[in-house]
């Protein structure tokens, strides 16, 4: 490795210390429960809207053993509006592991965080460089633009072998001295760059403290990094939900299946166009009027949903489904529900 390149967690860990993060709140704690609950929360989430979820996750499950005997329909209940679902069951069930095979105490090495539900390396790597000061690298979004242009890494990223030749590069710069002190200053210096300074576009180079060691600023083109060519590919869905709503206002919610979007989740019976939800609804209330409500786009990671509300009345006692139940109106705000199932619910009441 070159001088320059041997410098770079020396200017991070400087850089850190006097200009990067540090007054959030699972900044002031070396405890693996809560550093892993916020490396799973920030996961494609911005820090500000997990303040709040963090803090309240905290109230109500203040250790692991809390979370691992809380039930699943209440762990989603406090995660919804967060998005990105299998996080919250991912982490249930990481909870309930650590409690049944580790006795409540998280692994104190990367490899064994890794092999926990929901932990992949780079999390893995985050845990262990901030509890336990172990020198292994992440490997994040925000981690990954910086390293590529520091180290000018032209390779595709989308490519296994050149995300293993990445991360070769990520280990090599991890200080090499005191890393009681520097592993967590310079894992957290890393992030705090990328997410402020090394930014995927315009970044301030000028500022940087890695100007002058940093490859792409060399050339004059730190955008050109990372280099990916695999492209998400977008769908639209249109999706017509019943609401069901008797004169209590009890809603009828049901859970939906485990896998794909809103797994496990509570919401209003879904159909694929407008003609099957109608015959539904006239098959369970048919005198019932049918009032549509304003459609809205609802965007996720890889699609489009089209979301069409139709609502009926429900004057009798019926169970349309063996999969939901009937919320009461102090019940859903409760619940495991889509950020748009909220929304939705809230306009009517």
């Amino acid at each position: 490795m070159s001088e320059s390149l041997e410098s770079v967690a020396t200017r991070v860990v400087r850089w850190q210390a006097s200009h990067g993060r540090s007054h959030l709140p699972w900044q002031q704690t070396r405890d693996p429960y809560r550093v892993w609950l916020s490396e799973i929360m920030l996961q494609q989430t911005q820090v500000s809207t997990v303040l709040g979820y963090y803090a309240r996750f905290l109230e109500r499950f203040p250790d692991v053993h809390a979370l691992a005997s809380a039930s699943q329909d209440e762990v989603l209940g406090l995660w919804s509006g967060l998005g990105y679902y299998s996080r919250a069951r991912n982490l249930h069930r990481c909870a309930q592991l650590v409690v049944a095979e580790h006795g409540g105490v998280f692994p104190s090495s990367a490899e064994l965080l890794a092999k926990l539900p929901g932990i992949g390396r780079s999390t893995a790597g985050a845990i262990a460089a901030f509890c336990f000061s172990q020198r292994v690298p992440i490997l994040d979004a925000n981690v990954r633009r910086v390293l590529t242009r520091v180290v000018g890494f032209d390779g595709d990223v989308a490519v296994a072998k050149n995300e293993r030749a990445l991360w070769e590069h990520a280990e090599a710069l991890l200080p090499v001295s005191d890393l009681a002190a520097a592993m967590p200053r310079y894992t957290q210096g890393m992030m705090d760059l990328g997410a402020g300074v090394c930014t995927p576009k315009t970044p301030q180079c000028l500022i940087c403290p890695l100007m002058g060691v940093c490859v792409a600023q060399k050339e004059g083109a730190p955008e050109r990094y990372p280099v990916k060519t695999r492209k998400l590919v977008r769908r639209s869905e249109s999706w017509w939900l019943l609401l069901l709503i008797r004169l209590d206002g009890a809603v009828w919610l049901e859970t939906r299946p485990s896998t794909g979007i809103w797994a496990s989740l509570q919401c209003a019976p879904i159909f694929p166009d407008r003609e099957t939800a109608a015959n539904a609804a006239a098959a369970i209330a048919p005198l019932a009027s049918l009032r549509e409500h304003a459609a809205f786009l609802h965007v996720l990671t890889h699609r489009d949903l089209h979301l069409h509300p139709l609502a009926i009345a429900v004057d009798h006692e019926c169970r349309p489904s063996e999969t939901g139940r009937w919320f009461q109106a102090t019940e859903w705000p409760q619940a495991g529900l889509p950020a748009p199932m909220r929304k939705i619910l809230e306009d009517l009441a």
